[in-house]
């Protein structure tokens, strides 16, 4: 079983309008609901791949019981921790004419010491009977700065590898920790690193990936978007991209790459075949409408085509 800590979801609305208009009047040609936050996209996407899963998350007021239910409505299990304060909405615009979309993220609700607490008691009664733990999304207001390094550090105790996907502060401490896996994507690489990026060739990309890994990951897994990932890992660096560009919604993409990765580990996958995936999976959520989803089809179609070229300097 993977577990998938999921300490701020949301609700996921998406609005799929013909062509977007800023400063009038938009009716939506098709409105979308569903359970996300990047922890939950996680584990719907693994649920849908066959993968056992079970998701730890904090949930509050109605919007956290619309989640609960959804999810559940979906077959994903998951065990909630309820919270006082209402639970978080994002919102993602599609304009069908230019392909582009935007996306708007409310603020999480505050967390009390006492439920970030009881949180901590059901993590540790499920390590046992984890393969992985992904620990993915923001912490929202309330929990410690070093959770995931303390949830990090209780997994290493119990012999379960960890994916890590956030950023900032969290990222940092997280490294630190020694998860199996770091996956963050370009601008929160370069935050985490100092180091500039945007614009940047691949020498500069892979420096950051490395310096990244030496703080304590063990496999660091940028996401660039559209032109693929590089991995630096224990068996050298790679550069993995998809075969062409594609337009749709991004929303919920990398969240697919950190799911590939997930499983990838559980299954012992050779680093070249983990970046393949990786690329195949996020590639398919990117080419979905709906943030959290794929196709399988897809998938399937994009594997063979993905390029995988190693890095000597990695």
């Amino acid at each position: 079983m993977i577990g998938v800590v999921c300490l701020n979801p949301a609700l996921d609305i998406t609005h799929h309008v013909p062509a977007v208009d800023w400063a009038g009047v938009n009716r939506p040609s098709a409105v979308h609901a569903r359970p996300g936050g990047k922890g939950l996209n996680v584990a719907r996407t693994l649920h849908e791949l066959g993968v056992d899963v079970l998701v730890l998350g904090l949930a509050g007021g109605l919007t956290g019981t619309e989640v609960e239910t959804g999810l559940a409505s979906r077959g994903v299990p998951a065990s909630w921790t309820r919270i006082g304060a209402e639970t978080r909405r994002t919102f993602t615009v599609v304009d069908r004419e230019s392909g582009d979309s935007a996306l708007f993220n409310e603020p999480g609700p505050p967390v009390s010491d006492g439920e970030f607490a009881d949180f901590g008691v059901r993590y540790k009664e499920v390590l046992d009977g984890c393969a992985a733990v992904v620990l993915s999304g923001s912490p929202p207001p309330g929990v410690p700065p070093d959770a995931y390094a303390g949830l990090i550090g209780l997994a290493a105790t119990a012999g379960v590898p960890v994916v890590l996907d956030a950023h900032g502060d969290a990222l940092r401490r997280g490294a630190a920790a020694g998860p199996a896996i770091v996956k963050p994507n370009l601008a929160e690489l370069a935050a985490s690193t100092g180091r500039p990026l945007d614009g940047a060739g691949r020498p500069a990309v892979a420096a950051a990936a490395r310096e990244l890994r030496v703080a304590g990951a063990g496999a660091v897994v940028a996401s660039l978007g559209a032109t693929g990932l590089h991995a630096v890992t224990p068996d050298g660096g790679w550069w993995a991209a998809p075969p062409d560009a594609v337009a749709g919604n991004p929303t919920g993409a990398g969240d697919a790459v950190t799911a590939a990765l997930a499983h990838g580990l559980v299954l012992g996958r050779p680093w070249p075949e983990q970046v393949r995936h990786a690329v195949a999976l996020g590639t398919a959520a990117a080419m979905a409408p709906v943030a959290g989803e794929f196709s399988v089809a897809d998938y399937n179609r994009l594997l063979p085509a993905v390029s995988v070229d190693r890095d000597g300097a990695g």
